[in-house]
């Protein structure tokens, strides 16, 4: 392993990395990204990063936390960016670890370009983003060859905290089988109904994963029209991934981590009778 190891590019003084820590199990985490936390003399990490991940770092190193979460006092985006500029000109070595990809709704666009201005070398580190990684921990599956041909990415929230008024509801429930949503819990009933009054099935299933590959995960199936009460009910905290789609009802067959903690048998076939076809 240490031969793999040094065969991986070297984070130098003055450089940053963007990494992404993946959605929570630390196993997730690239060899590239393991390599990044041993040498790195300042990690400035999210709060969604998983605490083991840190463990990872080399003795001595320094680690800032930059967290936001929303409805929470947290750092501005621009004072992070431009603290990682200055400990890359104090000739540090500063890994920036996020959680899931830094390029999906991470921030790591807008982290990057504040480094192309002040001329500071980086390297792109991806992860695992949430939206796909943590829907595999649940047992969802984004693409089904026999259920869909085409899944649409979103957030459920923009930069002042609403739901974003850009997003083409009627485009994306036409012509998206499956809808994966982040930061998308505070505005679920509005999400919902836009998707509704789109064309979407009341009854279509909805699945709801909190804090995805973690020992803290848990998930709810739920129908669109049920997805705000009943999410309210089960006492359901963010951070979580919520998906709309047919491939929700293969985690009746795929709930392997299920399985394992709990030793439950899986069912052979979560459809019965019905046929698995491309939902209208």
């Amino acid at each position: 392993m240490d031969a793999v190891f040094s065969n991986l590019p070297e984070l130098e003084a003055g450089n940053v990395w963007l990494v992404g820590a993946g959605p929570g199990d630390p196993g997730l985490l690239t060899l590239l990204a393991v390599q990044g936390l041993r040498q790195a003399d300042v990690i400035v990490h999210d709060a969604l990063v998983n605490a083991d991940c840190l463990k990872l770092a080399r003795p001595g190193a320094m680690l800032e936390f930059a967290g936001k979460r929303g409805g929470k006092p947290s750092p501005k985006q621009r004072d992070i960016s431009l603290r990682l500029v200055e400990l890359a000109r104090a000739g540090k070595r500063v890994l920036r670890l996020k959680g899931g990809d830094p390029f999906v709704f991470g921030r790591g666009g807008e982290e990057a370009l504040t480094l192309v201005e002040h001329n500071v070398p980086f390297r792109v580190v991806p992860g695992i983003t949430a939206g796909i990684g943590g829907l595999a921990y649940a047992g969802i599956p984004v693409t089904h060859r026999e259920l869909n041909h085409a899944v649409t990415f979103l957030t459920g929230h923009d930069s002042s905290g609403v739901v974003p008024d850009r997003i083409n509801w009627q485009g994306i429930a036409a012509g998206s089988p499956v809808i994966v949503m982040y930061m998308a819990m505070k505005h679920i009933g509005q999400i919902a109904s836009n998707l509704m009054a789109a064309g979407r099935a009341p009854d279509e299933p909805v699945a709801f994963v909190c804090n995805a590959a973690t020992a803290a995960q848990t998930v709810l199936e739920t129908t669109l029209a049920k997805a705000e009460a009943d999410a309210m009910a089960a006492g359901l905290e963010p951070p979580a991934i919520v998906v709309v789609g047919q491939v929700v009802r293969l985690r009746g067959a795929l709930d392997w981590l299920g399985a394992l903690r709990d030793g439950k048998v899986l069912l052979a076939d979560p459809f019965g009778s019905r046929s698995m076809k491309d939902p209208a």
